[in-house]
């Protein structure tokens, strides 16, 4: 079964944006190639556009289609044009996301709405328009909720442990999330904790709260300050586990406090090292930097599986707590499955104490344990800075195909083209031979490539292609840009083709319509992409591969 949105446009010298009237008409064509065999819905809508008096088309905004057809299999039909919007891209929203941070979004090129089922507007069971990318914080997310349509997914936060990421890599789709945006809101929480952990203030509050309903506490204030004796951070030892956003800002702030701070981290990147203090004193594991440390804060991923397994459930466990002080403090607001909560418990029993934003089973209760709500980006700040990251993101993937901060797709990044080039990108499965048979697609339809970049991580593998139409001036052979999307896109191993093109109208004399089919049909191909002038319009995806026939 293939679903696929080609669409057919008409060269202008200026751009459209008005869509003041429409006459549509549907039919259904069926295929055959061989032994595979397709069937197609088309939909066809004729636009028409006010204009000047010399009879040119008027335009103030992205460039839109004059005609517009769509073809697709597994949609309703009836319903298309509840989901069907030229000239913008859809994106959906789940949780409540930050207002500042949806303003990223403009206006006339995206329609930002809330998902089905979260706030959003179902007109009375209706299908509401489907989504071209979707936008979210801690909602669970559902394979069955990821739309056809859909071509990118962010999370306004660091974990995406509630997307469905293995699958969305199968399907070919990005997901992005934000590091670093709530940084500072849990750097400031961490230090929060820390001042918790030495000064028994939590305690002292509570007294006071007894003493005051007791008439008490004017009497008793002085007398009693003695019970909540307490040491300061100055000259104190922190060890920092983790040295990415977080860490690194927890250890910068320490150093200020007079902290002397040592770290462990085993993937240390480039760009974290360089965040760092330069009096940081970096060990060879969790154990070495823990020891003889007045303070240590955990800021490592949560990842299922124990450490055996590769995973680090349960990471600070016996071995590692056996070589903290006997009254350090643990500061925990990273994740509460990394403490094993019965060797925790153990340690707590003997002086040492725990602060954390997460709930525990165990230590609940323990007199030297000071549980909070998971409060750690619970900022405003924090909440606009991630909604900003993630909608820059989703706009800078599907606007010109670059790839930043996602958690299952390379970094990718191609200089910015000049308005005659076209721009492809090309999903695809990271198999050998891939990308010569996307060239040679490219060769066959007569495109010359101006650039090209070609990256790959796990299983995926991401192109990004700029082709200049100008050096093909042969009007016998022009380009036919459907054609040439459709062939890359059924090619064995691709998952996702998609082209960001130039939002300026090209003169291109055949259309796209042919290209993308042909496209989609090449074998092995998920889905393509074609994105000329108008946002939204271009994308197609083969969901379960051709229909094969009996031999």
């Amino acid at each position: 079964m293939i679903t696929a949105r080609p669409l057919t446009w008409l060269a202008r010298r200026s751009t459209a944006v008005t869509l003041a009237s429409a006459s549509t008409a549907r039919a259904t064509t069926t295929a055959s190639f061989g032994h595979h065999s397709y069937s197609y819905y088309y939909y066809s809508t004729t636009t028409t556009h006010p204009s000047d008096d010399n009879g040119v088309i008027q335009r103030d905004g992205p460039n839109l289609p004059v005609d517009v057809e769509y073809y697709t299999s597994g949609w309703n039909v009836d319903d298309i044009q509840d989901f069907v919007n030229p000239g913008k891209y859809t994106v959906h929203t789940y949780n409540k996301i930050s207002p500042q941070g949806l303003e990223r979004f403009p206006s006339q090129f995206y329609t930002v709405a809330p998902a089905a089922g979260d706030g959003g507007d179902d007109d009375g069971g209706k299908q509401q328009q489907q989504a071209h990318a979707l936008l979210l914080r801690s909602h669970k997310l559902q394979p069955d909720e990821i739309d056809v349509p859909v071509r990118a997914i962010a999370r306004c936060g660091a974990g995406t442990n509630n997307i469905p990421v293995a699958k969305c890599t199968e399907l070919g789709i990005p997901v992005f999330n934000t590091p670093g945006a709530n940084a500072n809101a849990v750097k400031e929480l961490i230090l929060c904790g820390l001042l918790l952990g030495s000064r028994r203030i939590v305690d002292g509050i509570n007294h006071m709260t007894s003493l005051g309903r007791q008439g008490l506490a004017r009497e008793r204030v002085e007398k009693d300050k003695a019970l909540f004796g307490g040491r300061e951070v100055r000259g104190k030892v922190l060890a920092v586990i983790g040295l990415g956003h977080i860490g690194a800002s927890t250890a910068r702030d320490a150093t200020h406090l007079g902290m002397t701070v040592q770290g462990y981290d085993p993937g240390l990147s480039v760009q974290s090292a360089l965040r760092l203090p330069r009096e940081i004193t970096l060990a060879d594991s969790i154990a070495s930097a823990v020891t003889n440390a007045d303070y240590v804060s955990i800021n490592i991923p949560y990842i299922k599986g124990t450490v055996e397994e590769g995973g680090t459930h349960g990471i600070i466990g016996r071995d590692v707590l056996a070589h903290m002080k006997q009254d350090a403090v643990l500061l925990n607001f990273a994740r509460g499955e990394l403490v094993d909560s019965e060797a925790l418990k153990d340690v707590l029993d003997q002086g040492a104490k725990y602060v954390s934003d997460f709930p525990d089973d165990v230590v609940w209760n323990h007199e030297n344990a000071v549980l909070l709500p998971h409060l750690g980006a619970s900022t405003a700040e924090a909440e606009d800075e991630a909604a900003a990251m993630a909608a820059e993101t989703i706009r800078d993937y599907l606007e010109h195909g670059t790839i930043r901060n996602s958690v299952n797709f390379p970094t990718t990044e191609l200089p910015e083209r000049h308005e005659r080039i076209i721009r492809i990108t090309v999903v695809n499965k990271n198999i050998p031979g891939m990308l010569s048979k996307i060239t040679e697609c490219l060769g066959r339809a007569g495109l010359n490539i101006a650039q090209q970049l070609n990256q790959s991580r796990g299983d995926v593998a991401y192109n990004v292609i700029d082709l200049d139409p100008s050096a093909h001036d042969d009007d016998s052979k022009h380009v036919r840009l459907t054609d040439l999307q459709k062939e890359m896109t059924m090619l064995e191993g691709v998952l996702a083709p998609a082209s960001c093109l130039a939002h300026r109208a090209l003169d291109i004399r055949e259309t796209l319509t042919d290209l993308q089919k042909e496209m989609t049909m090449l074998e092995g191909v998920l889905s393509t992409r074609i994105l000329f002038g108008s946002p939204g319009i271009g994308y197609s995806r083969n969901i379960d591969g051709p229909a094969k026939g009996n031999d």
